[in-house]
């Protein structure tokens, strides 16, 4: 009798949730059914870079390189990972086995074609040069973006480690003993005490004489002021007495 009644009610259940409009009975996937087709990734960030580029023509000849752009670098003969670089100041980057190559103002292509032709003239038979723009700041160094400042220099001889020309950060103000340490610091000869440094004036050449060692060892920094652009500094030699 019990389980009569229990079919009843089954059966009853049943015929309700079929007349029922808004019933809709649960889908059973099929093993046949294919599975859902992937979502295409957006490549793009993953195309830019010299990493995955091995032909020249498919480089980018129409945006032109900017002060501060950041650029990756790679010669596929070589089989090396791409290198970074930055456009500097002066609008130039630091190529390898080159040296200094005006970036600034030419597209990826050509300046790929043009470190080429360098490199095949002196290091390789054939190469293949990748050049891509990897990121363009917004605001280059707080100046106006792609903005080529005409660098400033000064210039030591004598008795330092390393004698030359060197660049005057456009940002930064150099001393006298802190030209010095850039070069190395004082050679072993040095009169380190009779400094010359030579500026030119609109009244002509100015010699100024300073005692580094004291601001150095006694930390008379009132005596230590900015070197300029132009200025040569000469560190004389001390004469030995016996």
């Amino acid at each position: 009798m019990k389980c009569s009644i229990l079919s009843a009610l089954v059966v009853m259940t049943g015929l309700s949730l079929a007349q029922d409009p808004g019933f809709q009975p649960a889908a059973v996937p099929s093993r046949n059914a294919p599975a859902p087709a992937p979502v295409a990734l957006n490549r793009t960030d993953e195309a830019k870079g010299a990493a995955i580029l091995d032909s020249m023509d498919r480089l980018d000849g129409t945006t032109m390189l900017q002060v501060d752009d950041k650029i990756s670098f790679r010669i596929v003969e070589e089989a090396a990972a791409p290198i970074s670089l930055r456009v500097k100041d002066s609008g130039d980057i630091e190529a390898p086995y080159v040296g200094l190559v005006r970036a600034a103002g030419k597209t990826p292509k050509a300046l790929a074609q043009e470190v080429k032709k360098m490199l095949e003239g002196s290091y390789f038979r054939v190469a293949t040069v990748i050049i891509a723009l990897d990121e363009r700041p917004q605001v280059a160094g707080g100046r106006p973006r792609g903005t080529a400042v005409e660098l400033e220099y000064f210039t030591i001889f004598g008795q330092v480690i390393r004698q030359g020309k060197y660049e005057l950060p456009y940002n930064e103000d150099v001393t006298v003993s802190q030209a010095v340490l850039r070069a190395g610091g004082f050679s072993q000869f040095a009169k380190d005490t009779s400094v010359k440094v030579i500026r030119q004036t609109p009244q002509g050449a100015k010699e100024i004489k300073v005692n580094v060692k004291r601001i150095m060892e006694k930390g008379a920094l009132d005596k230590d002021f900015y070197i300029r652009n132009n200025d040569v500094i000469i560190v004389p030699e001390a004469i030995a007495k016996f």
